[in-house]
């Protein structure tokens, strides 16, 4: 019998299963920053490298400021490796033309993800699971879905990291069950589906437009769902 569920954040609530690499490239192609994909893709992994060994964003630091960092991150690597010669100006423009797109995105897909969790908040608790840069609560509070969680275990918390296994059990100690009683949801079929899995929990996997082309073992979660909605229907 289930009796909560843990939830992943990034890529699940606020991108609707969607890589979030994908979702910069194709901000990047909508507003025309004139790079190709695979500098892009270059960019895009030296920029979290960068915030996962710096310690650029603060507790404090909304969505919307994390984003605009990240964009900056990725638009300096590109114009240093010369795959994009943009003066200031243009390099100003670019940046806040993609930020606004993509904000823009993710505050409609975190409107649509709150309607979800306050159907399923009223049937299982919930908590939530993820890998942030310490300003996870901040976030959850601007998106205003910091209601429908109990407990909220982020990675630069509590010093571990998807897809080592323990970060799970946290969250299912966190609800007092076992795992075999709870849910994982998540986008990512390394991080989220195959350590929740190996420890026992049920798994529902959001699949979305993935970073690779790697195909995965769909025998493997419990559920299979393209729109979160569709949690309200297992």
């Amino acid at each position: 019998m289930i009796k909560g569920y843990l939830f992943d954040y990034g890529g699940t609530l606020d991108t609707a299963g969607c890589h979030w690499g994908q979702m910069l490239w194709a901000a990047y192609q909508r507003q025309h920053v004139p790079v190709g994909e695979q500098d892009f893709r270059d960019a895009y992994v030296y920029g979290e490298r960068k915030l996962g060994n710096e310690s650029l964003i603060r507790p404090d630091f909304t969505f919307y400021k994390t984003l605009a960092v990240k964009i900056r991150l990725e638009m300096e690597c590109l114009c240093m490796s010369g795959a994009w010669n943009a003066d200031e100006s243009e390099f100003k423009s670019k940046h806040k033309a993609v930020l606004e797109d993509l904000y823009t995105r993710v505050k409609a897909t975190t409107n649509y993800s709150g309607k979800v969790l306050a159907k399923l908040q009223a049937r299982y608790p919930l908590v939530l699971v993820s890998n942030f840069y310490g300003n996870i609560n901040t976030v959850l509070q601007e998106f205003g879905l910091s209601t429908y969680f109990e407990d909220v275990i982020e990675s630069a918390a509590v010093g571990i990291r998807k897809p080592d296994a323990r970060i799970f059990r946290l969250g299912v100690e966190s609800l007092g069950l076992k795992p075999e009683e709870t849910v994982v949801v998540g986008d990512s079929f390394y991080k989220d589906i195959e350590p929740a899995r190996k420890l026992g929990c049920h798994t529902v996997w959001f699949k979305g437009k993935g970073w690779t082309n790697r195909k995965f073992d769909e025998t493997v979660p419990d559920h299979i769902i393209t729109d979160l909605a569709q949690l309200l229907e297992i």
